[in-house]
């Protein structure tokens, strides 16, 4: 097994929709917070350090999953949650920011939420300039809501932002689910270390006259048993070993 082989593709996170839409709800609650909450109200600066802390906390854990997905899938997984439970904070922030000016959020036959929801991103591609395509991406497709994130009534920009919010958290349930079953297929970043080691144990003992194991055909190994009524005897065992537990003795 080739070392490379250890390690899964990390980074790419400028691809994902979630991460473009994280940016968006971070920049937005950053100018939400300039304009709407003011200092006579929110004197010590808790809301707003709490709400751009939530909005940072979402954006910033999906790059770090996206990063350490190469060495632990766990971690991926584990940062993708924190990801959508941040935004989840960040949702209820707006809520209640709703409700005390007594206002209901929109339902869903509000023609403002219907026309957000249909909006769709287009996707990011690779290029030699990464960094400054990425953001020449963002500020184009920011375009596509600022009729509403730049609306001068906060119940508006506060309303599209719960409807972004929740659209991203739906997407990061999606992304866990899916990390999840690579997991599930693929194993962790410890398994394949083991099983590469294993591997290579495996082939530098095996000679191509060693006997095949009688249980599955595959080349046969000697091993020492170090314990046991046995111990020091050599014996042949299946190089498949733990799959396979096929033995026979050595003569």
């Amino acid at each position: 097994m080739n070392s490379e082989q250890f390690f899964d593709k990390c980074g790419g996170y400028r691809k994902l929709h979630s991460f473009t839409y994280a940016t968006i709800i971070h920049v937005a609650t950053i100018d939400f917070c300039n304009r709407f909450i003011s200092y006579k109200v929110d004197p010590l600066g808790k809301t707003v350090g709490q709400m751009v802390g939530a909005a940072r906390s979402g954006r910033q854990n999906i790059i770090e999953g996206s990063e350490r997905s190469s060495t632990s899938k766990e971690t991926e997984i584990k940062l993708t949650d924190v990801a959508r439970a941040s935004l989840a904070e960040l949702l209820g922030d707006y809520e209640i920011y709703l409700a005390k000016k007594n206002v209901i959020p929109w339902s869903k036959d509000n023609i403002d939420k219907q026309n957000i929801e249909k909006i769709r991103l287009a996707p990011f591609e690779n290029s030699k300039d990464q960094m400054h395509d990425y953001w020449v991406y963002f500020h184009e497709t920011r375009k596509l809501f600022a009729n509403w994130l730049d609306s001068a009534d906060d119940t508006i920009v506060a309303n599209t932002l719960i409807i972004l919010i929740q659209r991203t958290m739906a997407m990061l349930n999606r992304q866990i689910q899916k990390q999840g079953e690579m997991f599930l297929a693929q194993g962790g970043f410890r398994e394949k270390m083991y099983s590469g080691r294993t591997e290579v144990k495996t082939q530098n003992k095996t000679n191509p006259e060693n006997p095949s194991c009688p249980e599955c055909g595959k080349p046969m190994i000697e091993r020492i048993p170090k314990i046991g009524k046995n111990q020091g005897i050599p014996f042949w065992g299946c190089s498949a070993f733990p799959e396979c537990k096929g033995t026979k003795q050595k003569h």
